[in-house]
């Protein structure tokens, strides 16, 4: 086929993704249609290639990282198809290589590009011009993701708090199975009748598949196979990390844009104020209505931002941080008027009060600019973290990035937080934590100086998903789990319910050809 290249030194970048993991493969293509991956598919399948999907390869779980055979990137996937009116808002179909900031860009200024659109998404698209302003909610940190790789890892982002993952934002998938047979799925049309899924595939062939039985934890997860009493189909593919089937179609879901937003970074002498005001607001009614994102910072993650304003010309911008400020909490706030974003501005100081800190040490936003700042400060953190980690491979090979991904239930946040604080400083580690406290989602980051720091490093993430686990807890809440968490999963579900997802793969990819190694330890069979 004329549009599979030989991998050589050209395509070389391809071989890796955010997560500092390097692979192989022997071919690589860019497909520019859905007719055209349908094509690769059937042509991996004669040449028994297995294959590796991608998307911006911005995952952090090395979900993209091929392990031999062919390469299939959809950064040429990238158009919208159509438009529709769904409740109160909008629905664009959109191909899975687009990135998100494209896609916010987009609706935010409401320029599409229409060409191929039928009369329908056409007379839908106008009423979109009219309509009050649109917002698509999910919010990952890195906002060059592609909408393919955000459903591939059931994405979410610090507004999870309010609005979920990319799960609660999806009307409808198209998607290529491993033998080229295409399914098109639409939310609510294809129900599973228990633990028994349907599905039936455009050729008019139907696939009749035994759904796992362990039960999902009650809490933020993207940790494998989302499964539930008479699901949704869609559901099934999302936070597949891939290895059901290859997404052609990402059918996604606006929401009305908040007449007001406002961010507010609150500042704490110690972490214990901080994780007390963190449960104040949480059940807080003036609060809970209006909170978007709780997001956390703590000591030497505001250390590390000092450091890096004074020695990095990238951030200079960033304000100054005051030495007696040693914990940060930033809550965006999202309102239907100035009212009552006030309102919720004072619930917030009243509860930082009874927590011990002082509403005075506090950074407020209430206008665009402003709450860019607040949010570069909130995204420079992971942004330094990379820096140094990248400084610190070069002088020990081994050493790559270290972040926990766990969450928890609302009842266990004081709980996970000792015993990463109690684990880390037992290890004598240099550590950073921030990330989405308000859905107790922690991201620890472990800076290890050499190669037995990185090691222990990777010891006490084996005995943290060991521990969420009993707390009733997920070892992957956003990320998905790819090939460096798949022995955190089985530490999850067990060899049960293992063996019942690897069954499940194997009805939809007898051949285990699609994306080997994420989700099952690599030389397993499916």
């Amino acid at each position: 086929m004329d549009c599979i290249h030989t991998v050589s030194t050209e395509y070389q970048e391809f071989l890796k993704d955010e997560s500092r993991t390097v692979g192989v493969a022997e071919t690589i293509s860019f497909p520019t249609s859905h007719n055209q991956v349908v094509d690769i598919v059937h042509w991996c399948a004669q040449n028994s290639q297995s294959v590796t999907i991608q998307g911006a390869r911005t995952g952090v779980a090395a979900g993209a990282v091929p392990f031999g055979g062919h390469v299939m990137n959809f950064s040429k996937l990238s158009r919208v198809l159509g438009c529709e009116v769904v409740d109160d808002g909008f629905a664009f179909t959109v191909e899975p290589g687009l990135s998100l900031i494209e896609l916010n860009k987009m609706i935010a200024t409401k320029k599409f590009d229409t060409t191929g659109w039928d009369e329908d998404a056409i007379a839908a698209f106008h009423g979109f011009l009219d309509a009050p302003a649109q917002f698509y909610p999910p919010d990952p940190t890195e906002s060059t993701c592609s909408v393919g790789g955000m459903v591939s890892c059931n994405a979410s982002g610090a507004r999870s708090f309010r609005y979920g993952s990319i799960r609660g934002h999806l009307l409808g998938l198209r998607v290529v199975l491993s033998d080229g047979e295409v399914v098109t799925l639409r939310r609510g049309e294809t129900m599973a009748q228990g633990r028994t899924l349907t599905l039936q595939c455009e050729s008019g062939k139907t696939i009749t598949l035994d759904l796992p039985t362990y039960q999902m934890p009650h809490t933020k997860n993207a940790s494998g196979y989302y499964m539930a009493d008479d699901m949704d189909a869609v559901d099934l593919f999302i936070g597949a990390d891939g290895t059901l089937g290859v997404i052609t179609e990402v059918t996604i879901v606006t929401t009305p844009l908040p007449r007001e937003i406002w961010g507010v970074s609150c500042f704490f002498a110690n972490e214990e104020q901080a994780v007390d005001f963190v449960e104040r607001v949480r059940e807080h009614p003036d609060n809970r209505q209006y909170l978007a994102a709780v997001e956390y910072f703590d000591p030497f993650a505001l250390a590390i931002l000092r450091t890096q304003k004074q020695t990095g010309t990238a951030f200079k911008q960033l304000p100054e941080i005051p030495e007696h400020y040693n914990a940060c909490v930033f809550c965006e706030l999202h309102c239907d008027s100035p009212d009552t974003a006030q309102t919720a501005l004072f619930a917030l100081g009243d509860d930082m009060e009874l927590a011990g800190g002082d509403s005075v040490n506090t950074w407020v936003a209430r206008n665009e600019g402003d709450l860019h700042l607040l949010q570069f400060f909130r995204h420079a953190v992971p942004e330094s973290v990379n820096m140094i980690i990248d400084a610190r491979k070069k002088q020990e090979p081994i050493i790559t990035k270290l972040g926990s991904d766990m969450s928890v239930p609302d009842s266990q946040l004081k709980a996970v937080f000792a015993l990463y604080q109690t684990t880390l400083q037992a290890a004598g580690l240099e550590y950073a934590i921030w990330g989405h406290i308000g859905d107790n989602h922690l991201h620890v980051n472990i800076l290890p100086r050499n190669a037995d720091e990185f090691h222990k490093g990777k010891a006490l993430f084996k005995l943290w998903a060991e521990k969420t686990t009993a707390m009733g807890g997920a070892v992957s809440a956003e990320h998905g789990v790819g090939k460096m968490k798949a022995s955190f999963l089985e530490i999850m579900y067990g060899t049960k319910g293992i063996d019942q997802m690897r069954r499940l793969k194997s009805a939809l990819d007898p051949e285990n050809r699609l994306n080997q190694g994420n989700l099952f330890s690599q030389g397993g069979q499916s």
